[in-house]
């Protein structure tokens, strides 16, 4: 047996640009269109049809890379970088326009909640069906259903039909049955971005679980330290290309350079508000050391936006905040009405046990001509941060630290930074 569970080769996938995909149609839909077929014919009689719009789109283009059998790998990039895409590819959903992937072993996808499920089947009756359409007996399926019920902690509702279940019931349903039924690769894709964080740190220890096991785990994200904790290596992808695979320290550094490369210059008429890259600055660089101050900064533009409430956060990777700082503008003299600010904070130290941690800033955003209510919330980018040293303390990390925010302009109103979504 080969030691390779995934081989691409040249994959390629192409979208047509403007063509609407139709819809899946009941029979009593495809009845209905028929039946109507003469009456449009009447309506449609000397107008002309509307061209649709040309043009196509490559989401992957010569996609090529290999993962050895029982490897955890972490998929990541920018938005649009084609990860989504490399995954339904993988997942045999969408047929790829070039090249072929060589999978060996029985695939399980968890890419959106409840991947599979059918609406009017009871939870007890999908199990059922996702364990036959994975190519398990019944009897593999009965030895896990136990533990699959647990996991989701929907024993009440194990035999309600799905389509009555809350979105939380639905997806711990959903990565119960991917996780805990028996194959080979797992392909993965954001689920942690939903779910409360009991949740999420549920779903990453089980990943953790599924990885030690020998399994093949292929694993989409945008939370950086999630993807250095459970990954042996990445695979950056940048508009659909390979731009990097390697161990996932190193392709997460690869990431944030890539990002960090491809600045957006703040024009007159943009966003009200826009953020660039976090920075941290210690005696270890971008590092933290436990039990000694540093500093962090971060580039922002705004257009007449006043008082804004700035918060400043450090998570470990399962998504529990260990630092939390808030001040609103007012306090800091924070107006923000036409250029590019530098904002700094000076922390103190902060025993920190060693590790990897994602570090962010969130800012409610008022216009300067708006009312008390917020117009925006804004999110930076999340930047992964390690702290070395010892942890000398046998408490948590401080979670309301005593910081010092400043707001500086800079020399230049032309200067370039990474704006985020507005959210």
């Amino acid at each position: 047996m080969t030691n390779t569970a995934i081989k691409v080769v040249g994959l390629g996938k192409q979208y047509q640009i403007g063509q609407q995909q139709e819809s899946y149609k009941t029979m009593r839909d495809s009845i209905a269109h028929i039946l109507a077929a003469p009456l449009r014919a009447v309506r449609s009689f000397g107008k002309k049809a509307a061209k649709p719009e040309a043009g196509t789109f490559w989401a992957l283009r010569d996609v090529s890379f290999e993962v050895p059998r029982g490897e955890a790998v972490g998929v990541i990039g920018r938005n649009g970088a084609g990860k989504s895409t490399l995954l339904k590819v993988l997942s045999r959903i969408t047929e790829p326009t070039t090249g072929y992937a060589d999978i060996q072993g029985r695939v399980r996808s968890l890419l959106e909640v409840g991947t599979g499920f059918h609406q009017e089947l009871t939870g007890r009756e999908n199990i059922f069906l996702n364990g036959a359409i994975l190519g398990m007996h019944r009897e593999e399926i009965t030895r896990k259903f136990d533990e699959i019920v647990a996991f989701a902690e929907v024993e009440k509702f194990i035999d309600t039909p799905v389509k009555r279940y809350s979105s939380g019931m639905y997806l711990r349903l959903a990565f119960a049955v991917a996780a805990n039924l028996e194959s080979e690769i797992l392909f993965v894709d954001e689920v942690l971005a939903v779910g409360d964080a009991a949740f999420q740190k549920k779903c990453l220890g089980k990943m953790s679980e599924v990885a030690r096991e020998g399994r093949t785990v292929v694993f989409v994200s945008h939370n950086m330290s999630a993807v250095k904790e459970l990954c042996q290596s990445g695979i950056l992808l940048d508009a659909g290309h390979v731009a990097f695979q390697g161990g996932s320290a190193e392709c997460i550094g690869r990431y944030l350079k890539l990002v960090e490369e491809k600045p957006i210059v703040v024009e007159a008429g943009a966003k009200p508000f826009v953020v660039g890259q976090v920075q941290i600055h210690s005696r270890a660089g971008n590092a933290i050391v436990s039990g000694e101050p540093f500093k962090v900064t971060l580039p922002v533009a705004g257009q007449q936006v006043r008082n804004p409430s700035m918060y400043f956060i450090i998570e470990d990777f399962t998504g529990n905040t260990v630092v939390h700082s808030r001040i609103n503008g007012n306090d800091i003299g924070a107006e923000l009405i036409d250029g590019v600010y530098r904002l700094e904070l000076d922390l103190p130290a902060l025993w920190m046990a060693p590790g990897v941690y994602t570090a962010y800033f969130k800012f409610i955003v008022l216009n300067a001509d708006s009312s008390s209510s917020s117009s925006g919330r804004v999110m930076s980018e999340r930047a992964i941060v390690e702290v070395h040293g010892e942890f000398k303390h046998h408490g948590k990390a401080m979670l309301s630290p005593d910081v010092d925010w400043r707001l500086q302009p800079t020399p230049s109103t032309s200067a370039q930074i990474v704006p985020t979504a507005t959210q």
